[in-house]
């Protein structure tokens, strides 16, 4: 064989090299931990979506709360497209689903420790990343109904983000509760 064939050869083998490992490597560098986005992004703006709409009982009598003016409709927008942005956040590689030592628990002892939760979401990544797409399109339809201002369509697509919000909770975070 020539020189001049092997040297292509070793050129071509290196490139298809580099090639192979660059599209496995993220250009993302996740840095907070899935707990650490649902506690900070994803908890407070969905609940200042879900707050938005409101039946109050006092003693005074019944208060109606909800978005009327379009400053009020634009401010619920804005939360919920940090959601819907945050659910993608979720599905990057080499994200953590908690610091060390960090305590899973939020509503009782029945929550999975963070290892055990992260072994189940590597062993599942892409029921893991359904559940996460399943959030943002329950957030996509939340969107569409704030920009129709239907306040009706609001709490009806809101209930969908809770509905995929739990069934990701209770196939990753605490299957135990299947059981009960």
């Amino acid at each position: 064989m020539k020189k001049s064939t092997i040297i292509t050869f070793a050129i071509a083998g290196l490139m298809l090299s580099f090639a192979s490992q660059a599209k496995d490597a993220t250009p993302f560098k996740p840095t907070a931990t899935i707990q650490q986005i649902m506690s900070s992004i994803v908890d407070p703006n969905i609940d200042f979506v879900w707050n938005s709409v409101a039946t109050i009982s006092t003693k005074d009598g019944v208060e109606e709360r909800s978005p009327h003016t379009d400053e009020e409709w634009a401010e619920v927008k804005k939360h919920a497209l940090t959601v819907l942005e945050a659910s993608n956040l979720l599905v990057i590689d080499g994200r953590k689903v908690a610091e060390d030592g960090a305590n899973t628990a939020s509503s009782g002892s029945t929550e999975l420790q963070a290892l055990e939760i992260q072994k189940l979401i590597k062993t599942h990544k892409s029921e893991f990343n359904q559940r996460a797409f399943g959030l943002h399109d329950a957030m996509q339809l939340v969107v569409k109904a704030i920009d129709k201002k239907d306040t009706e369509e609001l709490i009806r697509t809101g209930g969908l983000v809770d509905k995929a919000c739990e069934s990701c909770h209770l196939q990753f975070w605490y299957p135990i509760r299947k059981s009960k």
